[in-house]
């Protein structure tokens, strides 16, 4: 029996890569089982700056329960999660259970488009801002949590976004221990 917490990566064409190359590896070390899941089949996807991610799955054939969706943002991949169908049922269907939603840069414009998670402190990229803003609590911090709701502002801002799903998914011990060996700098000159 498998009993590390589950992610499922919701990965559109046009999705920032960074984005979901840095939550994925960061998830791995943090010890969280992750699926990539491609909303529009197992194919390859064409990322936003030309890079090839092959999915694990079709978003249509995933099974069973995820303790997080996560949504990689860039304008096109965001806009394609906006208007998926079976995103906003797994979408629904994760608020209705009360696990984890995690989206960056764009891909917070899901939320309104799906209906969920309406009412929560949030932040984007600023290009969705006004997109976001009346339907929640708006921030500019890099990354937002709240309650089973985390948000982050770009790829600048992807590591402390997947470090902390592992933090909500595991511990703050654990986060450490990822983050640790990641050698982030003080301070960038």
């Amino acid at each position: 029996m498998n009993d590390k917490p589950k992610a499922l990566v919701l990965l559109a064409p046009g999705a920032e890569e960074m984005e979901a190359v840095i939550s994925i590896d960061v998830m791995r070390r943090g010890g969280i089982d992750v699926t990539v899941a491609g909303i529009d089949g197992p194919e390859p996807v064409r990322c936003s700056r030309g890079v090839v991610i092959t999915p694990d799955v079709s978003v249509d054939d995933v099974k069973g329960e995820f303790d997080v969706l996560v949504l990689p943002g860039g304008a096109q991949g965001a806009q394609r999660l906006a208007q998926s169908q079976k995103v906003g049922e797994l979408l629904r269907e994760q608020e209705l259970r009360g696990l984890l939603v995690a989206a960056i840069c764009a891909a917070p414009i899901a939320l309104p488009a799906h209906r969920v998670f309406e009412g929560r402190k949030l932040t984007s990229h600023p290009s969705v801002r006004s997109i976001l803003e009346d339907w929640g609590d708006y921030s500019e911090h890099p990354v937002e949590a709240d309650g089973n709701l985390i948000t982050s502002r770009g790829p600048g801002t992807a590591f402390p976004f997947a470090l902390r799903i592992v933090g909500a998914l595991t511990d703050a011990e654990r986060m450490v221990e990822v983050r640790a060996p990641m050698m982030f700098p003080v301070q960038v000159s």
